[in-house]
């Protein structure tokens, strides 16, 4: 597999929007990368692909910036590019919920990494003896694909539901344990940062999310494919194409995480 798949978001405050959609086209255009990025003042989420030389050179450029210095991208390889077009969109968010009082760059909620939380799995509690609560936070037809089967799954069919329904649920959670987890850290950012302006306690985010815990760990726990958002509809627990067939689109689909 030659192709090399990249995904990367960062919160951070971004106001020269057209400037720079237009230095990051022209930059993908040169090297020959497909895919989507999406800018918005809360920040930057990218989806790419490409050659290893090119997508290392693209990611060499993105560092030079001194606000995305530190963005660490996700890969995985695959035979062909699954994006047919390279697009740079600008957005209201980079991750659509429609609570502009959540701003991650502001100071993120706690993270657990992948080997920890498999070891709270193992053991059925944290390192406090806490149980510990699966919170997926993505949409309906992604958990369809791959889940840790014990998460709550609320079955939404768009990330602005999720703040109604963790509303309406609260009681479930106390004294517990709370980890948020999606494809690649966005959503369980933004959704564990709300359950903590909500007062809920022991909140934490998947580092990295579900990609991060297939390559960091044996994929223990988890049942199924990982969705993804282009032409290879979810790669498998080795982060290879799963080869399933594309669902039927639904209106309001798009791609949204990273």
């Amino acid at each position: 597999m030659s192709i090399v798949n990249l995904s990367a978001y960062k919160f951070i405050s971004l106001d020269d929007l057209p400037t720079l959609r237009e230095r990051l086209l022209a930059r993908c255009e040169a090297l020959a990368l497909k895919g989507t990025i999406l800018l918005a003042p809360e920040g930057i989420n990218l989806f790419l692909a490409g050659s290893r030389a090119a997508i290392d050179g693209f990611i060499a450029d993105l560092h030079e910036d001194p606000r995305f210095a530190d963005i660490a991208p996700k890969e995985s390889l695959s035979d062909e590019v699954p994006f047919g077009r390279m697009r740079v969109r600008l957005k209201r968010e980079i991750i659509t919920m429609r609570l502009p009082t959540i701003r991650p760059e502001g100071g993120r909620a706690p993270a657990v990494d992948a080997p920890t939380l498999q070891r709270w799995l193992d053991q059925g509690h944290d390192d406090d003896g806490r149980e510990v609560v699966l919170l997926d936070t993505r949409n309906d037809y992604e958990t369809d694909v791959g889940k840790f089967p014990q998460a709550v799954d609320y079955r939404i069919a768009s990330f602005t539901e999720f703040p109604a329904a963790i509303a309406a649920d609260r009681a479930r959670y106390e004294g517990k344990t709370i980890v948020s987890y999606c494809t690649g850290g966005i959503r369980c950012e933004k959704a564990a940062l709300h359950m903590r302006d909500l007062g809920m306690a022991h909140v934490y985010q998947l580092e990295g999310g579900i990609l991060t815990y297939l390559e960091q760990t044996d994929g223990t726990h988890w049942h199924g494919d990982c969705f993804v958002f282009d032409g290879r509809v979810a790669v498998d627990s080795a982060l290879a194409p799963a080869g399933i067939p594309m669902p039927a689109p639904r209106a309001g689909d798009k791609a949204t995480d990273a």
